[in-house]
C-alpha cells in the first residue's frame, strides 16, 4: 500500500464512523507504524484546512474524527437529533460538573457538594453513557466510585479532561471547604 493509498483509507474509516479513533486503532487496521499514521492525518489535517472542504479532522477523547467545520454546521444540524436528546436538566448538568472535576466520587461526594440528593440525576447520567462506574472506594459499604465517559468527551467536545475549563479560584476555596467539613478538618 502506498502512503497516498493509506491516506486514502484512512480518510474512509473516519468518514465511516462517527466516534473516534487512535492512531494506534488506525495503524492496527492498516498494519502501518502510528508514527505513519500520524504523519498522514497530520496532512489530512492541513489538506481540509487548506481547500473548500466542509469537514475537518478534530482530535477528540484521544482519538481523531471527521468533523463539520464550524462555518458549515448550520446545513447540517437539523438533520441530526441532539446527542443528548432533550437536554439535560440543571441538576443533571450540575452534577455531572462535579463528577467531570472531581472524579472519581461517590454519590455521598456528590450530593455533599450539591447538598440535594443526586440518585435522579446519576440515573439519568448513566443512561445517557455520560458517566460510569470506575470502582469501589475503599470505605465502609465500598460506596460506587463514579467517573465520566469517552462519550462525555464527545458529547462535550473534549479531548482530554485537562482541556475542561479551570475553575475560578472562589470555586475552588468553596470545594474544598465542603470537603473539609465532610470530613472533620478544619
Amino acid at each position: 500500500m502506498t502512503l497516498e493509498e493509506a491516506k486514502a483509507a484512512l480518510e474512509a474509516m473516519l468518514f465511516s464512523l462517527s466516534r473516534p479513533l487512535s492512531a494506534q486503532q488506525l495503524a492496527e487496521t492498516l498494519d502501518i507504524e502510528v508514527g505513519t499514521v500520524e504523519g498522514l492525518l497530520d496532512q489530512l489535517a492541513q489538506q481540509y484546512r487548506q481547500e473548500h472542504h466542509g469537514i475537518q479532522l478534530y482530535t477528540l477523547a484521544g482519538g481523531y474524527v471527521l468533523g463539520t467545520k464550524p462555518e458549515y454546521s448550520r446545513y447540517v444540524r437539523h438533520l441530526h437529533e441532539p446527542v443528548i436528546r432533550g437536554g439535560l436538566s440543571q441538576a443533571a448538568l450540575e452534577t455531572l460538573a462535579v463528577i467531570a472535576y472531581k472524579q472519581p466520587c461517590t454519590k455521598t461526594d456528590i450530593e455533599m457538594i450539591r447538598g440535594v440528593n443526586v440518585d435522579s440525576a446519576v440515573n439519568s447520567l448513566l443512561s445517557r453513557e455520560l458517566i460510569t462506574e470506575v470502582g469501589r472506594k475503599d470505605a465502609p459499604g465500598r460506596p460506587i466510585l463514579y467517573g465520566t465517559t469517552e462519550e462525555f468527551l464527545v458529547s462535550f467536545g473534549i479531548n482530554h479532561l485537562d482541556d475542561l475549563p479551570q475553575l475560578p479560584e472562589k470555586t475552588l476555596l468553596q470545594l474544598e471547604e465542603i470537603e473539609a467539613a465532610a470530613t472533620g478538618e478544619e
